[in-house]
């Protein structure tokens, strides 16, 4: 699977906590905020959300892309302390 991590946080310590936890979790650093992998279990996206959720609060987002999840790109958004999840479907209709 292939995910992407964006983030806007909101304060220096948040980052540095957030990016300390996507290194450890396997994820590579190519933008300044962008975090790649495509190595990462989905068990381990499960803990990392988890884990994401500690580290962040209200001034923070995060926006994590995930493909394929069942054949659909799954696009998880952290705003406000809340996760929303939009899932995009390549399927056409037949």
């Amino acid at each position: 699977m292939f995910v992407a991590v964006v983030c806007d946080l909101g304060s220096e310590e948040h980052l540095e906590a957030v990016q300390r936890t996507l290194l450890q979790y396997g994820l590579k650093k190519t933008q300044a905020g962008v975090f790649e992998s495509v190595t990462i279990s989905g068990d381990a996206m499960v803990r990392l959300k988890k884990e994401l959720d500690r580290l962040t609060d209200g001034y923070d987002s995060l926006r994590i892309y995930q493909y394929p999840m069942e054949g659909t790109l799954v696009v998880s958004s952290l705003k406000d302390n809340k996760w929303r999840k939009v899932v995009v479907s390549s399927r056409t209709a037949g």
